[in-house]
Order: C-alpha cells, then structure tokens, then sequence
C-alpha cells in the first residue's frame, strides 16, 4: 500500500512541476521521460537528487539570458557574475527568485 500511495504522490509531484510555468527546459524534458517510463523508483530518485540537478541548469540558463542583456545595470551584472561564480543549486535559484529583485 506504501509503495503505491508514494508512487501516486511523486506522479503528482512531477505533474506540478510540469504545469509550473518556471520549470526550464532540462526539468520539462526529464520530468516527461519520467512520466512516460512509468517508474517510481526512477522517479522517487529523481526527485530527491534529479530535480536540484536538473533545475540548477536551468538557472544556470536562465541567469546567462540576464547577464545577455545589454541593458541591465552593472549591479545585476555583478550579482548574477557571483550566483553563476558561487555555482549551487541554492544560490542560482536564489538569485532568481530574490537577488535580482534586490538589485536591479
């Protein structure tokens, strides 16, 4: 019973990241792999280890779309120059959702 009710809520877990609209293009691409393979082992680990991985590039994207705009000011520049520099899944994600605000 265990199993199956773990497997059900990481099916859900995938779907939501897939219907958020900040899921990167690496997240959307495993996520589908993983929902069509139908493996919950494959998924539980993915969420405990492959998503922080996989959302971490694509961070990594998003952030390099900032710094190629030649409009921002040199104070975004710089913070996003030392998310990309420190280089973990926290503090990309970090810079994303509230250093750039700060800064900009």
């Amino acid at each position: 019973g265990y199993r199956i009710a773990q497997a059900e809520d990481d099916r859900v877990a995938i779907t939501r990241l897939l219907a958020d609209p900040d899921s990167g293009r690496r997240v959307t691409r495993e996520a589908n792999a993983l929902l069509d393979a139908n493996d919950p082992e494959a998924m539980r680990a993915w969420l405990e280890t492959g998503y922080r991985i996989a959302q971490a590039e694509d961070d990594r994207v998003a952030i390099a779309r900032i710094l190629a705009d030649p409009s921002i000011s040199p104070a975004l520049c710089a913070a996003a120059n030392a998310a990309l520099d420190d280089n973990t899944p926290e503090t990309l994600r970090h810079f994303l959702e509230v250093g750039r605000y700060q800064v900009a």
